[in-house]
């Protein structure tokens, strides 16, 4: 019998989408298939995965609601299968926010969600004024600022920690 193993990630503005493609080729490293796809076109069964592993990114302090109303409707589906869950925020940039037992949005996450994964990680994004459309360029320089962030429109930061990617890597390829 074959494994089915799934990554099923929302992303804004990319970051997500390249911590899912470091994920894909750690697994890959170790033999293990894996498949990706984005909410937006994810239309699989759950039940066809062994392993479903949800990456989500952070807008104004909410998860993405397609994720979250996924996880809604599939949580039976997910409680029977093994599953792992991961965020990406910019308040992960902070050490003493960057686990998911210290991290506002994941608390909040689960407090908000009857669903219990049976692996959970946070990882920071990445911080680049000039992608971003002008009220969010504006919203995000206000949050940066009430958190003593940078707030310089030209300020291009990766807070990800690739090497802690890589050990979620490795922690999901033997969960």
């Amino acid at each position: 019998m074959s494994v089915r193993i799934g990554i099923l990630y929302a992303t804004v503005d990319g970051q997500t989408l390249k911590i899912c493609n470091q994920l894909v080729n750690e697994l890959q490293k170790n033999n293990i298939n894996v498949e990706l796809f984005s909410i937006d076109n994810f239309n699989e069964d759950v039940a066809s995965f062994n392993k479903l592993i949800i990456g989500s990114s952070i807008r104004y302090g909410v998860h993405n609601e397609k994720i979250i109303e996924f996880i809604n409707k599939n949580k039976l589906k997910l409680d029977a299968i093994k599953t792992a869950f991961f965020s990406v925020n910019l308040v992960a940039r902070k050490p003493e926010k960057n686990k998911p037992d210290t991290n506002p949005y994941v608390i909040k996450f689960f407090k908000n969600i009857d669903w219990k994964p049976t692996v959970v990680e946070v990882f920071a994004g990445m911080l680049d004024y000039k992608k971003y459309k002008t009220f969010d360029r504006i919203m995000i320089q206000f949050i940066m600022w009430m958190t003593k962030g940078p707030t310089d429109k030209n300020t291009k930061i990766e807070y990800t920690d690739w090497d802690k990617v890589t050990e979620f890597g490795k922690v999901l390829s033997t969960f």
